[in-house]
């Protein structure tokens, strides 16, 4: 990852969030939580897709894991059938591979053996069903397109992902350096109101002084 890239890291999910709202840009990933690990994790995304497999139809557990780079997140689209393209033995081959994270739109299982790894795991939820014989891998490192039906974001390889307790952002590649800039001055602003609310200044005045909403979600007239 370079060195801007890092500078993500410096900044939990919220002003990431932020930030893109400014830049007009959609990445927060809709339905995806913490489901092991802990603090914030930021790496390249290694995407992979998964499509359902016809009634009695076979289909492998997908082999893709070998190539994943040290420090990517894996992201999985399975947002189809109940089952799950993540579990125990795709950890322990991750931890192995120095892989940082896995963000799964769909299900994992093996949830207690995953946090017994501390390895970083984002997803809808936790379900025991396997998908082996139920969904494929159909492409590695190409686009994909995950999140809730009306909120739908393209994760594409070399984006970056953001993680923490409050979910999951993804920034574009060639936005990363103005999405750190623009954090950055999302973070002073609250660290302004947040300070001058200490220090007894009312909510509504801390907020005007420092322009907080003027760090909010780009509008129509405000792009116009």
């Amino acid at each position: 990852m370079t060195d801007i890239g890092r500078g993500l890291a410096d900044f939990g999910t919220s002003a990431v969030s932020d930030a893109l709202d400014v830049l007009g840009v959609s990445g927060a990933l809709w339905g995806a939580t913490r489901q092991s690990g802990s603090g914030t994790v930021v790496g390249p995304a290694f995407t992979v897709a998964f499509e359902p497999v016809a009634e009695g139809e076979r289909a492998a557990a997908a082999d893709y894991l070998d190539d994943v780079p040290p420090g990517s997140v894996v992201v999985l689209a399975n947002g189809g059938p109940h089952c799950t393209v993540w579990g125990d033995i795709l950890t322990e081959v991750a931890v192995a591979r120095g892989i940082a994270g896995t963000v799964v739109d769909g299900y994992c299982r093996d949830v207690d053996g995953i946090r017994a790894l501390g390895y970083p795991v984002w997803a809808r939820g936790a379900f025991m069903r396997s998908g082996k014989n139920r969904v494929r891998m159909v492409a590695a490192q190409q686009p994909v397109t995950i999140g809730a039906e009306d909120d739908r974001i393209t994760v594409r390889p070399g984006d970056l992902v953001t993680a923490d307790g409050s979910g999951v952002v993804v920034v574009p590649a060639g936005l990363v350096a103005e999405v750190v800039a623009t954090a950055t001055r999302v973070a002073e602003v609250e660290a302004g109101v947040l300070a001058a609310v200490r220090a007894g200044v009312p909510l509504r005045v801390a907020r005007a002084d420092h322009g907080y909403n003027d760090v909010a979600r780009r509008t129509t007239e405000a792009t116009s």
